[in-house]
């Protein structure tokens, strides 16, 4: 089983002069630790537009300052959004970074979950699909050696040959994000290894393996030329602490990431609303207030512990054969000594027991030679894609935000 560390880089209110300048700074030292500790990825997504969400708009940026602190983590677009992006600029970014960390790119492409993001950019929710399709049949052939061109119905693309080249050949591992069961079931039948954005139990987690490498496995039909990526990773929120209650007393911001996608996933089209017109910290706490015992119950949910607590739930997605656990431990107003701490601990004390897995690696080599058969699970009692927490928080709505 491998790890990786996600970075949405939340800034909740209020803010003050220096604040988003802290959060980045401590964001690499904790990639840089979580380098010299063996973590295997670091993911970074592309938000534009999310206040208090996600402060995120130029992976690209972060993770090639990241390349020139770390030596070994792979570092990931987790994800590019094909939809906000040029094809062209993607393809040229993905290869400066490969090359920046010497071969440890991964490249993962998304298509953005909301008009506030896709609008400013001309697109919208109903042709994001065929626009995110177009981009990988029009960047594939970019990585390749010569010119390409794209004549499409979203792009048009003369003939150019896009330099630099990427170091790894024919190009970065490939991934798409996934947030529903549908879309890993639709990353598989790509080829893309799947990065599930959606905060499952184990029991989930097993059908939605069986998911996806049945798609890949059966129904694989991929968009354009390219090597496929067969690896399932699922997101978990996390803080490690030498207890449960003390994991739990810091792992605040693992409420507050799961509160704002169900408040503004409320909303029509997922529309944010006007900038400063929510202040979603003061919403969370007036939520937490009137729903402790969500909260407290949210709590004891992910990968929120003891290492012993941890080490028990990493077994049983040992059994469900997940790839890889992705562990989110930026969240909310979370500490960096805290989330230094966490890491630290979990790489002490609970990732040795998981590293070498030689019976998941069988498992994975008989799925695809196709020597073992996996079963078509029943997938319905697992398609929520916020999970159980704050079933009734209501739809964003105007409230007046903090200035600053």
């Amino acid at each position: 089983m491998k790890f990786g560390i996600f970075y949405e880089l939340q800034l909740p209110r209020p803010w003050e002069a220096g604040d988003e300048l802290r959060l980045y700074q401590d964001a690499l030292t904790q990639l840089e630790t979580a380098d010299r500790l063996g973590y295997d990825h670091a993911w970074v997504v592309e938000h534009h537009f999310l206040e208090e969400y996600s402060h995120s708009p130029s992976p690209e940026s972060f993770l090639a300052a990241a390349s020139q602190r770390t030596k070994n983590i792979r570092l990931g677009h987790g994800i590019f959004q094909l939809t906000t992006n040029h094809p062209a600029r993607v393809a040229e970014r993905v290869a400066v970074l490969d090359l920046l960390s010497n071969g440890r790119c991964e490249f993962g492409m998304g298509e953005s979950a909301s008009i506030t993001e896709l609008t400013p950019f001309g697109r919208d929710m109903e042709t994001k699909r065929e626009v995110f399709e177009e981009a990988v049949r029009a960047i594939f052939p970019m990585f390749g050696d010569g010119g390409s061109e794209h004549h499409g119905k979203y792009f048009d693309i003369p003939l150019r040959n896009v330099v630099p080249k990427p170091v790894q050949k024919p190009h970065p591992p490939l991934w798409m994000a996934c947030s529903q069961l549908p879309t890993i079931e639709r990353a598989g039948e790509s080829g893309f290894g799947a990065l599930g954005f959606q905060f499952v139990s184990a029991d989930a987690a097993h059908a939605w393996v069986h998911a996806y490498y049945n798609a890949i496995t059966r129904r694989l039909k991929k968009l354009a030329d390219y090597q496929i990526n067969p690896n399932m990773a699922l997101v978990s929120f996390f803080m490690c602490a030498k207890t449960d209650e003390e994991a739990r007393a810091r792992a605040d911001g693992a409420t507050f990431f799961q509160f704002a996608l169900r408040f503004y996933g409320a909303s029509q089209n997922r529309q944010r609303p006007a900038p400063g017109t929510v202040n979603m910290w003061d919403e969370y706490n007036k939520w937490k207030r009137e729903n402790p015992q969500a909260q407290e119950a949210a709590l004891r949910g992910g990968l929120i512990g003891s290492p012993e607590t941890i080490a028990k739930k990493l077994r049983r997605f040992r059994t469900s054969h997940i790839d890889q656990v992705i562990l989110l431990n930026q969240a909310g107003k979370n500490s960096h000594e805290h989330i230094c701490e966490s890491l630290e601990l979990f790489a002490r004390e609970v990732m040795p027991e998981f590293r070498e897995d030689p019976e998941h690696e069988a498992w994975k080599a008989g799925v695809m030679s196709g020597a073992i058969q996996l079963e078509e699970i029943d997938t319905e009692a697992f398609t929520d894609r916020y999970g159980k927490l704050a079933a009734g928080v209501a739809s964003a709505r105007p409230a007046a935000a903090a200035v600053g």
